[in-house]
């Protein structure tokens, strides 16, 4: 089922292969992709963006600056402040998540990820 035209997700990940799974299963879906290889150019990409995405979706293990420093980041820009922040990584563990929502984080999905979870995910936060 293909979304609505205009919904902009920006996904940061270090890696490429994840990348382009997302972009597949997002883009499949009918989003409009936009993506950073770690936190810092995550954060060059999200505020170099016209229009701004509507949800983030981004890893927490990343070279320069992990996912908990890059929700940080984008929670202490005001005009980021509100946007849903999915958490996309291998990890499971309690704490982190915990860590993830005290930073900001809106939900947390283990990989690897379903294209159907993935998509479901997003179309919560962004309705």
């Amino acid at each position: 089922m293909v979304e609505k035209v205009g919904i902009r997700v920006l996904t940061v990940d270090d890696s490429r292969t994840m990348q382009g799974m997302l972009r597949k299963a997002l883009e499949g879906a009918g989003y409009d992709v936009i993506q950073g290889g770690d936190g810092v150019e995550g954060l060059e990409v999200l505020q170099a963006a016209d229009p701004v995405p509507n949800a983030i979706i981004t890893d927490i293990n990343m070279p320069r600056m992990d996912g908990f420093e890059f929700i940080e980041a984008v929670r202490g820009m005001e005009k980021y402040k509100h946007l849903p922040m999915i958490v996309l990584t291998t990890e499971s563990d309690p704490e982190k998540k915990a860590r993830a929502r005290a930073a900001g984080a809106t939900g947390w999905i283990v990989k690897p990820f379903s294209t159907d979870s993935l998509v479901a995910a997003i179309r919560r936060v962004t309705a």
